[in-house]
């Protein structure tokens, strides 16, 4: 009988196929006592290096498909299972109170995981799941238990699971699994981002799609609209083969206008660019038509080690970056560390509000070694394209003129030594507290550019943290209070002949384009798969209407009034 769930559209698409459900190991443990202590200790150790050589295997296969961002998951996966807090201490259970490896590695990993899940920091709860991914890895060798290999998934399937571990989707061959569907889940876990990225279809927190009896029966994903049928009617099946058919069409559609400039339909242009973690995402960004890199976030490239990159491993990935986009604006920030996102290597102390911490440019400020190695290759590799720098987090005029201050001591060192430096690099800054925004006109002074960061400006305004659901109604993008705030940055910028970008995710947001585009927004900077959807919004507006309806906007009382504002009008 056919049954419709709801959950969470993770990526977008329509697949139809056969369910496949991930059947998990056996992996129940029972506490044993043992004899031959070092016996146990080798089974363990043994099960670790085995585990050890197939992520390695796993991360490569990553790299190669997904590239570098996506390979750092598995490095961290890596990381763990070196980790001696964690495998010293199930050793020492083992020896000290005589039971079996099982036994120990599952109660130290449980304690590990019960302890990162409890911290309220998306990132520290990413490293729960790390852990469980790997535990649950070690343990099957240790009992002897055979893990599935999604890799050999043969015939065309929609894969039903309770949830998918990273280790799990960068196994999938997009060539049979058409679509995913979870019980749990989120759009920000690991799964749902390397969905996006592979481009297939998933539905995750559906709460319940494994107890469906899905597995054998034919399934459909909408990712789309978030909606998932097990074993449909063929009135079913029709409607959703033709808007499978309409989706692919509009692929098609909009795969023309790759090389189509960003134009309105009175004439007027905006740049559309890409947000980008890696050099191995820039293909994308060409695919997709983008006209440059809003946001190269380099962080990525500190994370998944156990050490700070050189200054030559930065100059390589800068320079690939500025190189392949051959004359197109990157814009690159510089490390923004902390919050949610942290360096264990650094040996941060913890704060109670990361977010609100030790983060970003006030870290880059103290730890003077650190930043001015990035500001070196950074200023090298402007040499090689049309390099600008940002800095993120900047509160105050103050943090601005010190960071600007250490890059021109670099850029003079440098060219006193001989190296070649662009004489043209503009600097700018994210604005992404309120107060920056407020203080606009006196930033518009000194800095080149502004680059809105929508994300951190949003839960800041709005005092809710974006990633707590008790609080996620208050993360508003349409609020009045976020558009005056957009409004004031973007009109100061251009009192003094300066550009304003956004990098946030409301720059692709369908019902935001034409408010920003009437606010005078000049770059909108996205996921590259954005590009092309904004890219034919755009051509459907005019600059005029847009400007009317963002002024009427700006007077409106709730986030409700103006999204069904834009909606009626667009």
């Amino acid at each position: 009988m056919s049954t419709m769930l709801t959950g969470i559209a993770a990526s977008s698409g329509i697949a139809i196929a056969k369910g496949f459900k991930l059947e998990t190991p056996d992996l129940t443990v029972e506490k044993k006592q043992i004899g031959d202590v070092e016996e146990e200790v080798s089974l363990f150790d043994q099960s670790l290096e085995v585990s050890k050589k197939e992520l390695a295997v796993i991360k490569e296969k990553t790299r190669n498909e997904l590239g570098d961002e996506h390979a750092e998951i598995f490095s961290a996966h890596l990381l763990v299972l070196s980790d001696p807090e964690l495998v010293d201490t199930v050793r020492q259970k083992v020896r000290d109170e005589k039971v079996n490896a099982a036994f120990a590695l599952q109660q130290v990993a449980d304690q590990f995981i019960a302890v990162f899940e409890a911290m309220d920091n998306e990132y520290m709860k990413e490293r729960a799941a790390d852990i469980r991914d790997v535990s649950k890895r070690v343990l099957a060798h240790i009992l002897g238990q055979p893990i599935v290999s999604l890799a050999e998934i043969d015939q065309e399937v929609v894969l039903i699971a309770e949830d998918l571990t990273p280790s799990d989707t960068a196994q999938l061959n997009k060539k049979y699994v058409k679509g995913f569907v979870t019980d749990i889940g989120g759009r920000t876990s690991h799964s749902a981002i390397m969905a996006r990225s592979m481009e297939i279809p998933a539905v995750v927190g559906t709460k319940n799609i494994t107890s469906e009896g899905a597995a054998d029966v034919m399934v459909i994903i909408d990712g789309i609209e978030g909606k998932v049928i097990t074993d449909p009617t063929e009135e079913q099946l029709a409607i959703y083969r033709k808007k499978q058919e309409e989706y692919e069409e509009l692929k098609r559609e909009l795969s023309k206008l790759v090389n189509e400039p960003s134009v309105t339909q009175d004439g007027h242009h905006v740049e559309l660019v890409a947000n980008i973690g890696t050099p191995n995402d820039l293909e994308g960004v060409i695919n997709n038509g983008a006209e440059g890199v809003g946001l190269y976030r380099t962080e990525f490239l500190y994370m998944g080690r156990d050490q700070l990159p050189t200054e030559e491993e930065q100059f390589e990935a800068y320079k690939k970056v500025v190189e392949t986009m051959n004359g197109k604006p990157v814009v690159i920030r510089t490390l923004d560390i902390g919050g949610d996102k942290e360096l264990p290597y650094l040996d941060l102390p913890k704060e109670m509000n990361p977010f609100l911490g030790f983060r970003a440019i006030r870290l880059c400020l103290e730890m003077d070694d650190m930043f001015r190695t990035q500001l070196r290759a950074l200023l090298r590799a402007s040499a090689y394209g049309n390099l600008k720098i940002m800095f993120p987090m900047i509160a105050t005029l103050d943090e601005f003129r010190k960071g600007k201050k250490i890059l021109e001591e670099e850029k003079a060192a440098l060219l006193q030594s001989g190296t070649k430096v662009s004489d043209d690099i503009e600097i700018g800054i994210m604005v992404e507290i309120p107060s920056t925004a407020v203080m606009a006109e006196q930033f518009a002074k000194e800095v080149d550019f502004f680059s809105i960061g929508t994300n951190d400006l949003i839960q800041y305004t709005m005092a809710a943290d974006r990633m707590n659901e008790r609080v996620s109604y208050l993360y508003q993008p349409y609020n009045p209070a976020i558009l005056r705030l957009v409004k004031m940055v973007i009109d100061a910028s251009h009192k003094e002949g300066k550009w304003t970008g956004m990098c946030g995710e409301m720059a692709g947001d369908p019902v935001a384009i034409p408010l920003l585009l009437g606010l005078g927004l000049d770059e909108f900077s996205m996921s590259a798969t954005s590009v092309l959807p904004a890219r034919n919004q755009i051509s459907s507006l005019t600059k005029e209407a847009a400007a009317k309806a963002a002024a009427e906007a700006l007077d409106m009382n709730t986030a409700e009034e103006v999204k069904a504002h834009v909606e009626k009008l667009f």
